[in-house]
């Protein structure tokens, strides 16, 4: 069964930094062959994209509310994706999600339907 777990969230004041984690595990297949996104949800919004990257890490993708700011990478050989956010923002609050799309080497999915599975979330909060 796949399972995504994120960490790395917390309370931190406005110009911070935090590192996000999803670990990945309970597939068969190369962890490179999956594409990795990071959406966030911020109360009473919907989740929205924040940033993909490919399964071969070749391709990555931001939205403009992050970009700059952000900066995903994995280590396919732990299974990981990181997110590096600095600069953070009041705005930036929300609970930050993994999600994943396996047989996606190149490309970088923007979508909340192009994904598969998804982890249970991990709470970002930006004081200001």
């Amino acid at each position: 069964q796949v399972q995504l777990v994120e960490s790395g969230g917390g309370l931190v004041q406005t110009g911070g930094s935090l590192r996000l984690s999803c670990v990945a595990s309970g597939r068969t297949f190369s962890f490179s062959s999956v594409a990795m996104g990071w959406f966030r949800q911020a109360p009473g919004k919907e989740r929205v994209f924040v940033v993909g990257i490919s399964g071969s890490g070749g391709s990555t993708y931001y939205a403009d509310s992050v970009k700059g700011r952000c900066t995903i990478s994995r280590d396919n050989a732990k299974n990981t994706v990181y997110l590096q956010m600095n600069s953070l923002k009041p705005e930036d609050t929300a609970v930050y999600y993994c999600a994943d799309k396996p047989k996606t080497w190149i490309s970088v999915i923007k979508t909340k339907d192009g994904y598969d599975y998804w982890g249970q979330g991990t709470q970002v909060t930006v004081s200001s």
